[in-house]
């Protein structure tokens, strides 16, 4: 039995999960930021870091250190039904509801979408999206393969596309940072609101459910010590982190030099577009098509992966895992031709409400060992944690089911009550208050 994986082991593994996190959202909301923070990009970046790198990590380690079997054991103890509800929304968020259709018409929207004329587009779409479908249903139903197909061959073309784009911005910038005025809710508090924008990557989400796949890869490459995986599978999250926090500062400088000959763009797809066509003219079109699709592709093939391997073990009487790919993969293609718009619209109160849910699990995890891990902190902390979330999902709702319930006279009274509400972290005070009720129930019994 191995103690360790070899350096060239752990360049894959690591490589492999980096894959499977940085997709369609990972290149946009950096870029879109950049263009938005302007000269206060720094502050901004390290907000975005703190969810979009550091809590994907933690994640990872939760998963790696706790020795569990994946997120339903994980979410489990705060309770049986919590820990299947909590793992059923999370993994149907970065899976067939939002996640892997936003990278079917992202590659669209980015790469193809510009060249089409407007009255064939959703025609365009639903084929190009068919096509992406295929091929990520035809990865994800040889997940042995998930190593070589990620790790080796779609994630160093994915890293050479984006490297010659980058690179390129880099050398000749169109401006510089600090002459651009940051603008929206960047001149406010532009660290809170690059925290917020983290949350679009989805990335602490997928931490959860990716760490499994590493745990399971690990142990396949002839790992089995407990000790010995989890330190590995921190290991390759470290690594894959570090690379991720370095493209993301590089897109992010590469969106504000751009505001020196571009205007702010509707969002970081379109932005990365006009970016690559002042640089490389009609060939920028076809580099960032490439590289978009390849790390959506790559991305979707993890998600496809993680989904139906848990719905496997969930149900280990309903369908097989090829069904469960096989009908996520139809879902998704679904869903897609919605258009993006509208799945990035729909998803962000989902994200408000999930993500204060995850971080309070990662961090209840991470410091059991402190407390005792006892049962009662789990619940109080995740139910006032989710009553504050409740509140975050109606408040950022679309404006149609907004009016329609009256949202904006009945919220109002009620989030004024709670501190740092309108910052985006309304929970955290509610949250403090269980980890304090739970403590004290927990010694009291």
């Amino acid at each position: 039995m191995k103690k360790h994986l070899s350096s060239k082991e752990l360049i894959l593994v690591a490589s492999m999960l980096f894959g499977m996190f940085f997709g369609a959202g990972n290149l946009i909301f950096p870029v879109s930021m950049g263009q938005l923070a302007g000269s206060s990009l720094w502050a901004a970046s390290a907000g975005f870091l703190i969810t979009g790198v550091g809590l994907p990590l933690l994640g990872v380690a939760a998963l790696g250190i706790s020795r569990k079997e994946g997120l339903l054991e994980l979410s489990s103890q705060v309770g049986k039904s919590y820990g299947i509800f909590f793992t059923c929304i999370l993994y149907l968020t970065i899976g067939p509801f939002f996640a892997i259709p936003r990278c079917a018409s992202m590659s669209f929207t980015v790469g193809i979408e510009g060249s089409i004329p407007s009255g064939i587009r959703a025609a365009a779409l639903a084929g190009f999206s068919l096509i992406f479908f295929a091929l990520v249903l035809f990865w994800s139903l040889r997940p042995g393969e998930i190593l070589t197909w990620v790790g080796k061959i779609l994630n160093p073309l994915f890293l050479c596309f984006l490297g010659i784009l980058v690179i390129r911005a880099l050398i000749s910038p169109m401006g510089s940072i600090g002459a651009v005025s940051p603008s929206g809710s960047y001149a406010a508090n532009a660290f809170a609101q690059g925290f917020l924008e983290g949350y679009n990557t989805m990335d602490a989400l997928a931490g959860l459910a990716f760490g499994i796949i590493v745990v399971r890869t690990i142990r396949g490459l002839g790992v089995k010590d407990p000790s010995s995986v989890a330190g590995s599978t921190v290991k390759a999250g470290v690594f894959s982190s570090l690379l991720m926090a370095a493209i993301y500062l590089l897109t992010a400088i590469v969106g504000a030099q751009s505001r020196g000959m571009l205007e702010t763009a509707e969002n970081g797809g379109i932005a990365l577009a006009e970016i690559a066509t002042h640089y490389f003219g009609a060939a920028g079109t076809v580099i960032l098509a490439v590289t978009v699709t390849i790390a959506c592709l790559k991305t979707a093939v993890g998600l496809i992966t993680s989904c139906g391997e848990t719905f496997t073990q969930m149900f280990p009487k309903g369908p097989s895992y090829r069904v469960w790919a096989t009908g996520f993969c139809i879902l998704s293609f679904l869903i897609a031709n919605l258009g993006l718009n509208a799945i990035i619209g729909y998803s962000l109160p989902v994200l408000l409400f999930l993500y204060p849910l995850t971080i309070t699990l990662i961090l209840l995890t991470l410091t059991s060992g402190i407390w005792g891990g006892h049962r009662s902190v789990y619940r109080w902390v995740t139910g006032f944690t989710a009553a504050a979330g409740l509140l975050d999902f109606l408040n950022a709702l679309p404006e149609g089911p907004s009016a329609l319930l009256h949202l904006h006279e009945i919220l109002p009274p009620v989030t004024g009550l709670l501190p740092f509400f309108d910052a985006g972290f309304g929970w955290i005070c509610p949250a403090l208050l269980g980890l304090l009720i739970g403590l004290w129930r927990s010694r009291a019994s």
